[in-house]
């Protein structure tokens, strides 16, 4: 025990002296508390987490320092170190941002917020288990890494490795970029991403003392998060800190140019009324103010604004686009997306009752030619409505596209197996009309499915035995970069020309290019 809990145990006992065998009896079984609560010694410094169902959990570790006032706009700062024991029992705050659509903003938020936490089998045993660090969705502007569907505890405990989640800069705090707006060197874009590295970085320093292999580390997350793990293929300063990647209905072929992101940080400037190249008076804005200007020039939407910026240095190039970064071929990576992504990512109204002239006006300004799209996807699906025409279409412009453009980039550099996938599995929510929507592997993927059983109903059985077969799949492409095994579905890597496809659904099965006839209409009318 350190000194700081010996010093209490100590008041306590003089409180309760003379109480007799029962407050010897509570003092007996808080020093069994205390010798129970896990305690880790990392590079800052000692924490204490707690331990749930056999797996050691903290929440809330510092891997940077505070990043508001003169650290606003730049790379993320090391930790202080401290003494004592600090308690990593409660998720830190999460990153300064607006409310999601049809949300409610997130409680806690500050820009002390580089935390990060941890959930593991063992501490201190030698053991070297894979490493799972998550990057949370919600674009690049909303999110945080505590969530309940993303919680590592049946993760870690069913499969034996070590799960990581962690929150970083978002929105204009994590990805703003000025170009010459500021003076030359007086800003860092794309520091959000940087955040990233530093947690990598305290994974690759701190992770063996709790059980996990720093030189087995996998990245994964889903929508933004996605979108992320493609940037870090991408960055100089990320490569060596991880092995295997996962990118799930995130965008690989997406950037802000930098003349777009200067229009942006303009844009904040004057909303502001600060004239340019005045980085202090920027930097002493006070968070809700910079969050009042934001609101305005997103008009209220919190995935518009800042974005990834290939600046040519931290992120050198769009990470898909034009070719595969080529500072990370020896990845291997499973890549996917579910089949109706946008019942559920900004549908027009109506979407779920279109008629089929709603549904050419639907696609105007969206599609080349809506109305050959359209009469063309009938062909293939002529038994759809229209509103499933409009899910299935929009799904595949984007997110479908952008997972085949990935996918084949990968597999063409042949120097890492590449995985691909579709989530074909239908939730029950809203009766249904929401198919398979943008996230609904997310519970799966960590056997998090308990989560949210309430909106599963009768579906909650099928869900688990598809989360039994996602949760293997996942931490078996993390331990050996493959995610088959015994008494799973055999899923082939993706190559040319057959592009093996594994199918997630009541029934998981492989099939080759199962999008192949879609994705060439993409390529004419997209």
């Amino acid at each position: 025990m350190d000194k700081d809990a010996g010093g209490v145990a100590a008041s306590r006992r003089a409180f309760l002296g003379g109480c007799g065998a029962s407050a010897a009896l509570i003092l007996a079984g808080e020093a069994h508390a205390a010798t129970q609560a896990p305690v880790v010694k990392t590079r800052d410094g000692r924490v204490r987490g707690a331990t749930q169902d056999g797996v050691h959990v903290f929440r809330g570790i510092p891997y940077g320092g505070p990043t508001g006032g003169a650290g606003r706009f730049q790379p993320p700062t090391p930790v202080k170190s401290w003494t004592g024991i600090r308690d990593a029992l409660s998720y830190g705050a999460s990153a300064p941002q607006l409310a999601p659509p049809g949300g409610q903003p997130m409680a806690d938020q500050s820009e002390d917020c580089l935390v990060l936490n941890v959930w593991t089998p063992g501490l201190n045993d030698g053991r070297k288990r894979p490493v799972m660090f998550w990057a949370h969705g919600g674009g690049l502007s909303v999110g945080s890494g505590a969530d309940r569907f993303t919680e590592g505890l049946r993760l870690a405990n069913r499969h034996d490795v070590v799960i990581v989640t962690i929150n970083h800069r978002l929105n204009l705090f994590g990805y703003l970029y000025f170009g010459d707006l500021m003076p030359a060197g007086a800003t860092t874009p794309n520091v959000g991403q940087l955040d990233l590295v530093a947690g990598l970085r305290w994974v690759r320093d701190n992770i063996a003392q709790f059980g996990g292999d720093p030189n087995n580390v996998t990245i994964f997350g889903h929508s933004g998060g996605g979108t992320k793990v493609a940037a870090l293929l991408a960055m100089p300063t990320a490569k060596g800190l991880f092995h295997k990647a996962i990118q799930q209905s995130g965008f690989g072929t997406y950037s802000v140019s930098p003349k777009e992101g200067r229009q942006v940080a303009a844009q904040l400037l004057s909303a502001l009324n600060i004239p340019k190249g005045d980085l202090a008076a920027l930097q002493a804005v006070p968070v809700d103010k910079m969050l009042a200007a934001l609101q305005v020039i997103t008009h209220g939407h919190p995935m518009a604004g800042p974005g990834l910026t290939p600046d040519g240095t931290i992120l050198p190039q769009t990470p898909f686009a034009p070719e595969a970064p080529n500072i990370s071929p020896d990845i291997p990576m499973l890549v996917g997306h579910a089949e109706t992504e946008t019942t559920v990512l900004f549908p027009v109204e109506g979407a779920f009752t279109l008629d089929w002239a709603g549904l050419d006006k639907a696609l105007q300004g969206t599609v080349r030619d809506p109305a050959g799209f359209i009469a063309a996807m009938r062909q293939l699906r002529p038994q759809a409505s229209a509103s499933d025409i409009y899910f299935a279409i929009t799904t595949e412009i984007g997110m479908g596209r952008n997972a085949r453009i990935v996918a084949e980039k990968r597999a063409a550099a042949a120097k890492a197996p590449v995985h691909a996938y579709l989530v074909s599995w239908r939730t029950p929510q809203r009766n249904g009309e929401l198919r398979s929507p943008h996230g609904v592997e997310v519970p799966m993927v960590f056997d998090n499915v308990g989560a949210f059983k309430g909106e599963l109903g009768a579906r909650t059985a099928d869900a688990q035995r598809l989360a039994d077969i996602m949760s293997r799949m996942w931490t078996n492409f993390a331990r050996t970069g493959d995610p088959n095994g015994a008494g799973l579905p055999p899923w082939p890597d993706y190559k040319l020309p057959g592009r093996a496809t594994m199918i997630f659904d009541d029934r998981c099965v492989a099939k080759d290019d199962p999008l192949g006839r879609e994705q060439a209409l993409v390529a004419q009318y997209g």
